[in-house]
């Protein structure tokens, strides 16, 4: 594998590498206390390097880092005692009265390419040249002056620690690059032997040409945890850079892509460039990606959901999935300990509703068992909370979590849609059963998500419903904001769904979209390119829909508005239709919570009323308010008042007929 030993590190090898330093130092002080009179240096020191030094570097358990540097960069003789001139003068005093007396002047206690020309051993003019390694690389730079060969000389100070030994991430990457930790724990068995095959690949291709490493799939912490894997496997440390700091100006993109080089070649660094984030159909983006990977010649890790095709550099592409359920499980069990035994029908159920990573898990048993002994109970009701607030963090921003509270008692709904809505549930509970279990799934994968359309009026309890189902399978539900996720921008409204859709999987929450027909309508007639690319989100949602692992409720005041290859798709249609006089009496019996104070009210009277659901419970609310100010029970006056207010805001008449009797 083409890395560096820069970053090797041995017992010995430090005390050695200051040894070696010094010897070195000392040798190019030599050359310049004792030049010769013509400038030129006398022939021993042409000849190479001092038998000493030589003999220094040869007893060391590993290379010394000024050599391990000049190996590493193609340094000549003379450039890399340019470097070592320029470190002489941050490390012993002495060098810096030596450059002012060969400058013949005191105040000129500074290298500069003039003296280096005319005082080292093997100099050459192409050392000076912007695209030699000493200023390409920046392992010296230049400070303003008149000249080139007159302006002072600096040595770049994450080179200088490197000489000495010392390992840190270069001060100019912070912000860009950061030190992966193995903060997640290991990786499950089927992520460890991705690990074992990306190091053996990196291993077979030893002599150059080293393949960018491809994991793709939608498992981020996986990707992760099997690139710090590969790379320990091998003796390298792993940096991450986000795909989302990459500088689209040339200038910046070009320093940027030389400073992780140099850092690569003196960390023996291996780079994770972290794209998960990042969907495709960016152009700009992907051009940014893509112009990064083939241009570094160093060891590379590139994390996506999709492959990036990257054509001037070999590439190697692995599919990183979820853990399996059986692994799940075993992480399960080793984070619990000994209470597992007394849990395993509850990891059971866990595993079969939450799809988490190994991390997530991890962090899941520790908020359940929090600070208890190990002796101590842990309920399956803690654990399932901690997986819900575990799922819940990959959702955030993407849609509003609504608690649900509500219970099948609270709906009021016609016998054959209280059966369908019942079917819902049964689905949900039992689909790791059906699918998994029970072969359903290897038969085909299509038509696996379970997907609901509610359709009815406004009001008819629609969404009421979708709380009832959250609550009645203890997941959250979440609203998916309409406003938040279309986009009038090619491609954008895909783009959000698919982060809305994958950030649900973790947990297979309940995802509510409400007024679905302004999302979901019905495929236009293409005219246009955006007709085009409108038409082609329908066709993804569809199927992603279809492999969605939770509950997506979809609902509609206008079914007719639906595409019908949509609705083809669709598990469960349930009709929520206005509410009959019954149906409104039993909604007028349990609108008030057993707190309220009420006084003679009459749901038959009530049900006269020709309102919905959503209707009845504005009304209720209202009078709830007009008691209170008035200090007394919810009567049916308070009821008759409320009605007059909230038709009057919905611009609707009441006739006398359907509050008689409430006074």
């Amino acid at each position: 594998m083409v890395v560096a030993d820069a970053g090797t590190v041995r017992p010995g090898w430090h005390e050695a590498n200051q040894r070696y330093l010094s010897a070195a130092l000392a040798e190019l002080r030599s050359v310049l206390e004792h030049p010769s009179d013509s400038g030129v240096p006398e022939p021993r020191e042409r000849e190479g390097e001092d038998p000493e030094t030589a003999q220094l570097a040869a007893s060391m358990p590993a290379p010394p880092a000024l050599e391990q540097l000049a190996r590493a960069f193609g340094l000549s003789r003379f450039e890399r005692d340019v470097v070592l001139l320029c470190a002489g003068i941050e490390l012993e005093a002495t060098f810096a009265s030596l450059c002012g007396a060969a400058h013949g002047d005191p105040e000129r206690g500074h290298p500069t390419f003039g003296l280096a020309l005319a005082t080292l051993p093997g100099a050459h003019w192409s050392a000076l040249a912007p695209t030699s390694a000493l200023r390409h690389w920046r392992l010296v730079e230049l400070r303003p002056g008149d000249t080139l060969t007159g302006s002072p000389l600096r040595i770049d100070e994450r080179v200088l620690h490197h000489l000495t030994g010392v390992q840190h991430l270069d001060e100019n990457l912070v912000g860009f690059v950061q030190a992966v930790e193995a903060g997640g724990g290991p990786p499950v068995p089927s992520h460890r032997e991705v690990a074992e095959r990306v190091a053996e690949v990196w291993g077979r291709t030893g002599g150059g040409g080293l393949p960018v490493i491809q994991l793709t799939g939608d498992e981020g912490a996986g990707k992760r945890a099997i690139a710090l894997a590969a790379c320990r496997r091998i003796g390298h440390d792993l940096y991450r850079m986000p795909a989302s700091v990459l500088p689209s100006g040339a200038h910046e993109f070009d320093a940027l892509l030389r400073l992780w080089t140099r850092e690569s070649v003196l960390s023996g660094g291996v780079l994770l460039l972290d794209a998960e984030e990042h969907g495709a159909g960016d152009p700009a983006r992907d051009a940014l990606l893509r112009r990064f990977a083939e241009e570094l010649g160093r060891p590379l890790i590139v994390a996506s959901r999709e492959r990036l095709d990257i054509v001037h550099r070999p590439t190697v592409a692995f599919e990183v999935s979820r853990p399996t359920r059986a692994e799940q499980h075993a992480v399960w069990v080793e984070t619990l300990g000994p209470r597992a035994g007394r849990l395993n029908g509850q990891i059971d159920r866990l595993t079969a509703q939450f799809d988490l990573d190994a991390p997530a898990i991890r962090a899941a048993g520790l908020r359940a068992v929090g600070g208890s002994h190990e002796e101590d109970e842990v309920s399956g009701d803690v654990l399932w909370g901690a997986c819900r607030v575990q799922a819940r963090q990959r959702l955030e921003g993407h849609a509003r979590c609504l608690e649900p509270t509500a219970t099948w008692d609270d709906l009021v709904l016609p016998a054959s849609q209280l059966a369908s809505l019942r079917a819902i549930e049964m689905h949900v509970r039992h689909r790791i059963q059906v699918h998994e279990t029970w072969g359903f799934a290897a038969r085909s994968n299509r038509g696996l998500g379970i997907t609901a359309l509610f359709s009815g009026p406004s009001g008819t309890g629609k969404t009421l419903a979708a709380d009832v189902l959250a609550h009645a399978l203890e997941l959250d539900l979440y609203h998916v904001d309409l406003s938040a996720v279309v986009s009038k921008y090619i491609g954008e409204t895909e783009k959000n769904l698919r982060r809305v859709f994958d950030a649900a999987e973790s947990g297979g929450a309940v995802l509510l979209f409400d007024e679905a027909d302004a999302l979901f309508g019905k495929r236009s007639e293409v005219r246009d390119s955006h007709d085009r690319y409108a038409n082609l989100e329908v066709s993804y949602l569809l199927q992603r829909m279809e492999a969605y692992r939770g509950l997506a409720i979809l609902t509609t005041n206008l079914k007719s508005a639906l595409d019908e290859a949509f609705e083809r798709r669709l598990r469960f249609r349930v009709a929520f239709p206005f509410p009959d006089a019954t149906q409104r009496a039993a909604i007028w019996d349990r609108i008030f919570p057993d707190e309220t104070d009420t006084e003679g009210l009459d749901p038959e009277k009530l049900a006269r009323l020709n309102a919905t659901g959503g209707t009845i419970r504005n009304v209720a609310l209202h009078a709830a308010f007009l008691a209170a100010d008035e200090g007394a029970p919810v009567r049916m006056v308070h009821l008759r008042d409320a009605a007059r207010t909230v038709y009057a805001q919905l611009e609707r008449s009441l006739t006398d007929g359907e509050t008689r009797g409430w006074a």
